[in-house]
């Protein structure tokens, strides 16, 4: 228990630093790892009576391990906890409930990753709520710092790492990329140098200028030449 205190914290820590390890997760991965969820699911002999995707990184694990299970009966909730880039919210909340009534049901609740397990515990506790007859959870990949341990994964996680997913990496790298020009004007080499030191991240000049694009036009960055240079800071 004291060992699994110490890693929770060491979790919340890393979060909240400047620097720390990521690792980009692709779509093959979450398709392989999908399924094996599935298997074990299947294999347990659980057979819900509706799937609830989290939202929302919970929903593209939600369809695919409906579909391996050729399961139908799928409906989501989102929760709020993670913004961009490892940043948390003062307090996990459910913006959207389940629209459905599911009392007396059996319910499977997925969900990507437990990295804290607030978003899994609270939807598992809103979920019983319900008045429902059930309830397990499943995710992608536990992280055993994680303070909530799901019924059902596919990958036990047990080196700490922010975990990029598709559906995620575009927002996270933007959200990364507001933390390194946080404090000075940088040009793209400098960038990408700073996401390798500060994420062990490789990224491709393409890649991050669409991103330093977008966030110039949503007006959260700015650019100016110096010194032949172009350079990249927080728009003031």
């Amino acid at each position: 228990m004291q060992e699994r205190k110490i890693e929770f914290q060491q979790s919340r820590f890393q979060s909240e630093n400047n620097s720390f390890r990521c690792e980009l997760i692709s779509f093959n991965e979450v398709l392989k790892l999908s399924k094996i969820l599935a298997r074990k699911i299947k294999a347990s002999g659980y057979i819900p009576d509706l799937i609830v995707a989290v939202g929302r990184g919970g929903y593209v694990p939600g369809r695919l391990v409906s579909d391996f299970l050729l399961f139908s009966d799928l409906t989501s909730m989102k929760i709020e906890h993670y913004t961009r880039a490892a940043d948390t919210l003062e307090e996990t909340r459910i913006k959207f409930p389940i629209p459905e009534n599911i009392s007396g049901k059996k319910i499977l609740i997925i969900d990507d990753v437990t990295d804290t397990g607030e978003t899994l515990k609270l939807a598992a506790d809103y979920v019983l709520s319900l008045n429902t007859t059930d309830v397990r959870t499943a995710v992608l990949q536990h992280k055993t710092c994680s303070a909530f341990t799901p019924d059902f994964y596919a990958q036990k996680i047990l080196k700490w790492r922010w975990i990029i997913y598709p559906w995620a990496r575009y927002e996270d790298l933007a959200g990364f990329a507001e933390k390194i020009l946080q404090n000075r004007p940088l040009d793209l080499p400098q960038i990408i140098a700073e996401f390798k030191h500060r994420y062990e991240l490789d990224l491709k000049e393409f890649e991050l200028l669409e991103i330093l694009g977008d966030l110039t036009e949503r007006g959260e960055l700015e650019s100016i030449e110096q010194n032949q240079r172009k350079l990249w800071s927080i728009k003031q």
